[in-house]
């Protein structure tokens, strides 16, 4: 998705008050839309990638999650389904399943985030523009990985509201 696409600028309860450029959004700090989705393989271990030095936001960090932002007027689950494809490089996932949303804020980023979960047992091709290294891990594995590797905030931010979640 290019910095020219149009995203749903919401409010503190996400609530579509205007729209604006990806750009512009994300250089003036406007809360918008995201989603994060948890992909699986059929042994149960998470998908995690290295993203590539040339993305707009939180370059060559790790993640344990794939997804992106969602479109104006689109919806969360269509997002959903469509940035998991596009990242993992496969058609004909199921839909992942909803899980919980929390509003993700720092000084320089907002955004509503959705979290997912999705069982991929298709080969994965993620795309090059998108991801410079990937692997899949058992959770054992991730979780020694988080102390050690770089990972971007709001994945991190993601991934411990899903243990805490996981944990009710």
């Amino acid at each position: 998705m290019s910095a020219d696409e149009i995203l749903d600028i919401v409010d503190e309860q996400d609530r579509v008050v205007g729209t604006a450029p990806r750009g512009e959004a994300y250089a003036k700090g406007l809360r918008h839309r995201c989603v994060f989705i948890l992909a699986r393989d059929a042994k149960d271990r998470v998908f995690v990638h290295r993203r590539t030095p040339t993305k707009l936001v939180f370059p060559s960090m790790y993640d344990m999650f794939v997804g992106g932002v969602v479109g104006a007027g689109e919806a969360y689950d269509t997002a959903a389904l469509r940035e998991a494809e596009e990242e993992l490089g496969v058609r004909g996932l199921p839909q992942p399943v909803p899980l919980f949303k929390f509003l993700y804020e720092t000084d320089e980023h907002t955004w509503w985030s959705y979290v997912y979960e999705v069982r991929c047992e298709l080969p994965v091709s993620p795309q090059a523009e998108e991801v410079d290294w990937h692997t899949f891990l058992p959770e054992d594995d991730l979780e020694r990985a988080l102390g050690e590797w770089e990972w971007v905030p709001d994945g991190l931010a993601a991934y411990e509201r899903l243990r805490a979640w996981r944990a009710r």
